[in-house]
């Protein structure tokens, strides 16, 4: 591993002294790519090791979705883990107080979403200082990511989202829309559906040093040399995150200040804000619920199937288990969603939350 990263180190140096230009750019793009694959040997290695090297770094998961709570040292992670879960994680004014992931399970809306806390993350983490990759090996399974600042220092949302995406965490995107059809001869065929300011060698070039040779490469962005790269590495993680920003009881804070969609401002000592950022997380999941009704019985309200909201309702059947489908003709549905009560519609109808249904 040491070997991997005094390479990496080079390749830094060799990128830091290069001046980036036109006639630069297809070396550039070689060195972004060995770089990439340098990087996600580390990753795929932290990943493996999560839980190596103490107690608490594998954690099953469990519930309607899991959220990871990121941040640096001391930001109340742990405070507020307590405070919105059954999870006990002892709290203190120093920094490394949790040196494990501690999980708990907030009850919302009838769903269980799991919250990890995970030890604080420190600058040069993705590079292994600290127990960095431990924690992001955690962070890279997350349905949501947490990402919490104090108020007062919200520019280390920017320091955080750099560690994760040097950790091949890529918050709030879309994958690239590159499209990646390996073929037996014929070498590299690069097509574009709109203008591209990357030249087709300096592609090629990428392309190859991903032992790609022989494939038909489509690409239906305009693509960066980065957004490329991230094409072409398997172990890319593309995750939604919303901010938080704690301890507002003690530093005014301004959310106009902070330019990120969906920032909360919460104090988890003073019980401030917390109901807003439950709503929050369930929203940033994008979870509904939906009811069961079975002819004549009454509806049990207090126990919802949870469900993405872009979950048909042939997904929900599915959910609910595989020789489920057997034997049912119709669906009928009530509530959100309905023109009238009782309607029959397709299996493919886009479940709404609060809508009950019944199977026929």
């Amino acid at each position: 591993m040491d070997d991997i990263q005094r390479k990496i180190n080079a390749i830094e140096k060799e990128m830091h002294d290069t001046p980036y230009h036109k006639g630069t750019e297809h070396y550039i793009g070689k060195l972004r790519a060995q770089l990439a694959i340098l990087k996600a040997k580390i990753q795929d290695s932290g990943s493996r090791k999560g839980g190596g090297g103490g107690a608490g770094f594998a954690v099953a998961k469990h519930g309607d979705a899991t959220v990871v709570l990121v941040g640096f040292p001391s930001v109340g992670k742990s405070t507020l883990l307590n405070k919105i879960t059954t999870a006990y994680s002892r709290t203190a004014e120093y920094a490394f107080t949790t040196v494990s992931v501690i999980p708990g399970m907030m009850k919302y809306k009838g769903a269980s979403i799991q919250i990890l806390d995970v030890p604080g993350l420190i600058e040069g983490a993705a590079a292994g200082k600290g127990r960095g990759r431990k924690v992001l090996s955690v962070v890279r399974s997350a349905d949501l990511l947490a990402v919490i600042v104090e108020s007062g220092k919200e520019k280390d949302f920017d320091k955080i989202e750099k560690e994760l995406y040097e950790n091949g965490v890529r918050i709030n995107q879309a994958p690239p829309n590159v499209e990646v059809r390996k073929t037996i001869r014929g070498g590299l065929k690069i097509n574009s559906t709109v203008r591209q300011d990357l030249d087709k060698d300096t592609v090629g070039e990428v392309c190859r040093e991903f032992r790609i040779t022989n494939a038909e490469i489509t690409l239906k962005e305009n693509v960066t040399l980065d957004r490329l790269i991230d094409a072409l590495v398997s172990n890319r993680i593309y995750t939604k995150a919303i901010w938080i920003v704690n301890k507002i009881d003690k530093h005014r804070f301004d959310p106009k200040k902070v330019s990120r969609d969906t920032v909360v401002g919460i104090s988890s000592d003073k019980d401030i804000g917390l109901e807003e950022l439950k709503e929050a997380i369930w929203n940033a999941l994008g979870l509904v619920r939906v009811y069961l009704k079975e002819p004549g019985k009454e509806i049990d309200y207090k126990f919802p199937l949870i469900v993405k909201k872009s979950f048909k309702i042939s997904d929900v059947m599915d959910k609910i288990s595989t020789e489920f489908k057997e034997g049912i003709k119709e669906v009928k549905i009530w509530g959100p969603g309905a023109r009238f009560p009782g309607q029959t519609v397709s299996f493919s109808t886009r479940v709404e939350d609060n809508m009950q249904i019944m199977f026929v």
